[in-house]
């Protein structure tokens, strides 16, 4: 293998790219957990602040914060891009759309009423949890019982997060659509309706009158019943035989993750790890 050619990143994007993409380190479990916490926060304040009660005493402060959180992560984001050896392969990523489009909603808000109620999808960035949760085989070596325990602790948490960011987005979407003749008053009562109809309990007391809403119920209804009844035996023995990669390190060069524990070179664009 003839040798690779290390990108001309500086000893400071390097140090930021340790910090930001990869969760092996102390530094880089802590900007994951802090960032999670400031999505959660940032999530709550866009959810407040559909509530009219709570809106009219503290909507400014409201609005403050999410300034705050949108300012917060956006220079997260611009510290990304120039982090990595191409800014590109970032941006139309995964991760990279899911994060330009987390902070796009609240500066739309000036120009567009109302489109910053939709940066509560930055809930999806939640995600992030993946890279945190493969460090619980580093706390060392144990029975198979009790790894077999803490395995699935973590898939459980992990699909709860992508459940939640599920009920979040048609919540909010169903908020929007419908009026609060309707009884979609504020957002938290329409992520009420949406967990109630995702998981086919369906009460009743909120329903949608408009075609659009009773539409994108029907939707739901039928996830509903493809994530409770159908794929539970099958992904329940699928992620018995897969087997988990503990390593998080990221190229510094295209930030893409997934690599061997002695890999020495990126398997996607061949840079120095």
């Amino acid at each position: 293998m003839s040798p690779k050619t290390k990108n001309q990143l500086s000893s400071w994007q390097l140090k930021l790219h340790e910090i930001i993409f990869e969760a092996d380190t102390r530094a880089g479990k802590w900007f994951d957990i802090i960032l999670l916490l400031a999505i959660l926060l940032s999530v709550a304040t866009v959810m407040l602040e559909s509530v009219n009660s709570i809106s009219a005493i503290y909507g400014a402060e409201l609005r403050q914060l999410e300034w705050g959180f949108t300012i917060l992560f956006t220079l997260e984001y611009v510290a990304r891009l120039v982090s990595i050896g191409k800014p590109l392969k970032y941006i139309f990523s995964f991760y990279g759309i899911i994060d330009f489009v987390s902070i796009i909603p609240t500066y739309l808000g000036i120009f567009i009423s109302g489109t910053h109620t939709l940066s509560i999808i930055r809930s999806i960035r939640l995600l992030r949890v993946f890279r945190i949760l493969k460090l619980v085989q580093f706390m060392g070596e144990a029975t198979i019982l009790i790894k077999a325990l803490k395995a699935s602790r973590a898939k459980i948490i992990v699909f709860l997060f992508a459940l939640l960011s599920l009920t979040f987005i048609l919540g909010t979407i169903m908020y929007l659509i419908e009026t609060p003749e309707s009884g979609f008053t504020s957002i938290p009562r329409s992520i009420y309706w949406a967990i109630v109809t995702l998981t086919t309990v369906g009460y009743g007391d909120i329903a949608p009158q408009t075609v659009l809403g009773q539409t994108l119920a029907s939707f739901i209804m039928i996830i509903g019943y493809a994530i409770i009844a159908v794929p539970t035996g099958i992904v329940g023995a699928e992620l018995a035989k897969t087997k988990s990669n503990s390593n998080t390190q990221a190229c510094s060069n295209c930030s893409l993750e997934g690599h061997d524990d002695d890999a020495k070179y990126c398997k996607y664009c061949g840079e120095n790890l």
